[in-house]
């Protein structure tokens, strides 16, 4: 599985790409307008720290200007990948770039059907969103095993799923196991994968036997 971070906080993704572990970057206009900087600019920084797909989401909502602004969007970098929303226009737009060659996430899938018309579009991702699923009320890992079936069904289609909206370890981990090729997810979801308290507390007993020792390895 790959691992993407979905922030657009410069420092948390460099302190994170240090790792080794992060395979790309997804940002969204609300994620940019918190980091207060021009969103060219972030973009830019972005796919210099990383060298896996940055996608940078359009923000007009008819095709032709969609198709505008992805033109100055792929001048940034040669990693930085389409984010469009699953409407008409937004599949069309997918439809135009994707038979260029030009990466598209395709964005705000809430159904296997959507994610169906994403895939046929030509979309090297598609972002099924999980929490806001989860939020009223119905079940967020079950679009995910949905669109894996449906996926299955027609080897074909080469479209990624990009599970987002991710809340959590346990989303990350039900992903997994459902085989969602890729997780998006804020920065303190990805540092908490690391963590269990049966880590915290046996390292805590090394540290207290190797004090006891006297000894030092430097």
């Amino acid at each position: 599985m790959k691992f993407f971070v979905d922030t657009a906080d410069t420092a948390e993704i460099a302190d994170l790409a240090a790792t080794g572990l992060l395979d790309g970057v997804t940002t969204n206009p609300s994620l940019i307008a918190k980091s207060g900087r021009k969103f060219l600019d972030v973009i830019a920084e972005i796919c210099a720290l990383v060298d896996g797909p940055v996608s940078a989401e359009v923000t007009a909502l008819d095709t032709p200007t969609m198709l505008k602004e992805a033109a100055v969007l792929r001048k940034i970098a040669p990693n930085v990948t389409i984010k469009a929303p699953l409407t008409w226009d937004g599949l069309k737009a997918c439809k135009a770039l994707s038979s260029e060659g030009v990466s598209v996430n395709v964005t705000l899938c809430f159904s296997a059907n959507q994610a169906l018309l994403a895939a046929k579009a030509g979309a090297a991702f598609i972002s099924p969103f999980i929490g806001r699923l989860d939020d009223i009320g119905e079940d967020g890992m079950q679009l995910i095993r949905d669109i894996r079936t449906l996926y299955d069904n027609y080897p074909a289609l080469k479209t990624e799923i990009l599970a987002a909206s991710i809340r959590s370890p346990e989303h990350v981990k039900q992903a997994a196991l459902i085989g969602a090729d890729v997780v998006t997810v804020p920065p303190s979801v990805l540092r908490d994968l690391a963590k269990h308290a049966l880590t915290d507390k046996g390292l805590d007993a090394f540290m207290a036997d190797w004090a006891k020792s006297g000894q030092t390895i430097l």
